[in-house]
C-alpha cells in the first residue's frame, strides 16, 4: 500500500531526498548556467574558488547550487545559516579555515544561507576573509542584495540572479520526483491536469510545488492522486509574496504603478496580493494616501481625504473587512483625473534652496511683532490683502531677484479651474 511505503522512507521531506546530487539531474536557471559563465565554471571546474552571491526566490535552487559547487571541488564545505549563526560561529570558521589552508593547503567553501539575516556587523567580519582569500564564499539570499548585503560586501562577490522555476520545469521535476527511488517510488497513479496545477500554485518555487505534492500522497486514501484531493491540501494558492523581502519591494511598486497609471483591474490584483501575502493593511493604507498626494494631487483634492478615511476606517475595524475600504480607495484613486503638479512645485523649490541658498525676506514680509521692528523697517509697506476687494493684490512676495515658477497646472480634473484662477492671480500679484 502507498501509506506503508511512505512510512518506510522515514522524516526527511520530499524536497530534501530528491534534491539533485549532480548538474545533470538539476533543471532550471538555463541563464545562470550558460556555457562558460561564472556559475557554470564554479560547477564544472575544481579551480575556480570565487566568491558568490546567489540572489532569487525561494525554491529556485540557490541551496542545492551550493552542495552542488562544494561536490565539485575537493575543497572543504562549511554550511552557516544566518537565522541561527552567530558572529563568534562566523569567525570560528573563518579561523577553521585558515588553519585548513595554512597546514594541508586546503581551501575551504563557507556557504551562509539567508545572508539577508546577518546585521551590518556579521556581515563586516566576512569580509576580510574574502578579499584575503582565506575561504570562498558562496552567499544565498531572497531579498535584493542592493538592500539587504553591506556595499563592501557586495563589491567582493560575483552576483548571480536565479528566476523562479518555470511551470514546466516544475512539471518535469514532480515527475522525477513521482517517480525516483529517493521520492515516491512511482507508487501513485496521477489524474491529469494534477502537476499541471500544482506548478501553478507554486509559482515558480520548487520546494513548494515537491511539498505539496508531498501533502497530496500522504492524504491519499490509495494511490490515485486527484485534482479533489489536491483542492482539499490547498485550500488556497500560495501567494509569492515576502512582506519583509525583495518581492514586497516589487509588488508595492507595481501597485502604485497601475493605479497611477490608471488601471483599476490591475491595481485591486496587486492589491489581493498583498493582502493574501500578509501585508500590513496600515501599510497599504498610508501608500494610498501617499499616491493620493503624489499622483492624483490638485486634480482631484478630495482623493486625499479620501485616502486619509480609509486609513483610518482600516485602522477601526481591522481585516478581513479592511480589505473593502482599501479596495474602495484604490479603484477611485485608480479612475481619479492625475496630477503631480504639487509633488513637482515642492521637489523644484527643495532643490532651488539647496542649490541657491538662502535669500533674504523682502522688508515688507518680515515680522513686526516685537518692538523696535518698524525702525529696523521690518513689515513697513506690507499691504494687508483683506483691506482690498477682492483681496488679491500687486505686492512682492518672493525674494529680490527671484523669478518663481514653480506651480505648473495641467488640464486634468479640478486642476483645470485652478489653472484659471492661478492665471488670474499671477497677473494681478506680479503687476508692475
Amino acid at each position: 500500500m502507498a501509506d506503508e511505503f511512505l512510512n518506510r522512507l522515514g522524516s526527511m521531506p520530499l524536497a530534501a531526498r530528491v534534491r539533485p546530487r549532480s548538474l545533470d539531474e538539476f533543471l532550471g536557471q538555463r541563464h545562470a548556467l550558460r556555457e562558460n559563465s561564472p556559475l557554470r565554471k564554479l560547477l564544472t571546474d575544481p579551480e575556480s574558488k570565487y566568491s558568490v552571491l546567489l540572489y532569487g526566490p525561494p525554491g529556485s535552487g540557490k541551496t542545492t547550487l551550493a552542495n552542488l559547487i562544494a561536490k565539485a571541488s575537493d575543497s572543504k564545505f562549511v554550511e552557516l545559516s544566518a537565522v541561527s549563526a552567530t558572529i563568534k560561529d562566523v569567525r570560528d570558521a573563518i579561523s577553521q579555515a585558515r588553519d585548513l589552508e595554512g597546514l594541508y593547503n586546503k581551501r575551504t567553501f563557507l556557504f551562509v544561507d539567508e545572508i539577508h539575516r546577518f546585521n551590518k556587523t556579521q556581515q563586516d567580519a566576512l569580509l576580510p576573509a574574502v578579499e584575503n582569500g582565506w575561504v570562498s564564499l558562496i552567499a544565498a539570499t531572497t531579498e535584493n542584495p542592493s538592500f539587504a548585503v553591506v556595499s563592501p560586501l557586495l563589491s567582493r562577490v560575483i552576483q548571480i540572479e536565479l528566476s523562479p522555476h518555470d511551470d514546466e520545469d516544475l512539471v518535469t521535476i514532480l515527475e522525477n520526483a513521482l517517480n525516483s527511488e529517493r521520492g515516491l517510488g512511482a507508487k501513485f497513479k496521477v489524474e491529469g491536469g494534477v502537476l499541471s496545477q500544482i506548478a501553478r500554485l507554486a509559482a515558480g518555487d520548487a520546494r513548494k510545488a515537491l511539498t505539496l505534492l508531498e501533502a497530496l500522497a500522504d492524504s491519499a486514501s490509495g494511490e490515485q492522486l486527484t485534482l479533489d484531493g489536491l483542492t482539499a491540501v490547498s485550500e488556497r494558492a500560495f501567494a509569492t509574496y515576502d512582506r519583509d523581502g525583495d518581492s514586497h519591494y516589487d509588488i508595492i511598486s507595481a501597485f502604485i504603478k497601475s493605479v497611477r497609471g490608471s488601471d483599476a483591474d490591475a491595481a485591486i490584483y496587486w492589491l489581493a496580493r498583498m493582502i493574501e501575502g500578509g501585508e500590513d493593511p496600515r501599510f497599504i493604507a498610508r501608500r494610498l494616501m501617499i499616491i493620493a498626494a503624489e499622483d492624483v494631487g490638485l486634480a482631484d483634492a478630495e482623493a486625499l481625504s479620501i485616502a486619509a478615511a480609509t486609513a483610518q476606517i482600516v485602522e477601526r475595524i481591522g481585516m478581513p473587512e479592511g480589505r473593502i475600504p482599501l479596495a474602495e480607495c484604490t479603484i477611485y484613486l485608480a479612475l481619479a483625473p492625475k496630477s503631480n503638479a504639487a509633488y513637482r512645485a515642492i521637489n523644484e523649490a527643495i532643490e532651488m534652496v539647496r542649490e541657491g541658498g538662502t535669500h533674504r525676506v523682502p522688508l515688507p514680509l518680515r515680522s513686526s511683532n516685537y518692538a523696535g521692528a518698524k525702525k529696523r523697517g521690518q513689515g513697513v509697506g506690507y499691504l494687508y490683502p483683506h483691506d482690498f476687494s477682492p483681496p488679491v493684490i500687486s505686492q512682492q512676495y518672493s525674494p529680490d531677484g527671484l523669478d518663481l515658477n514653480l506651480v505648473r497646472f495641467g488640464d486634468q480634473g479640478e486642476e483645470a479651474r485652478l489653472a484659471k484662477i492661478w492665471n488670474a492671480v499671477k497677473t494681478i500679484i506680479r503687476r508692475k
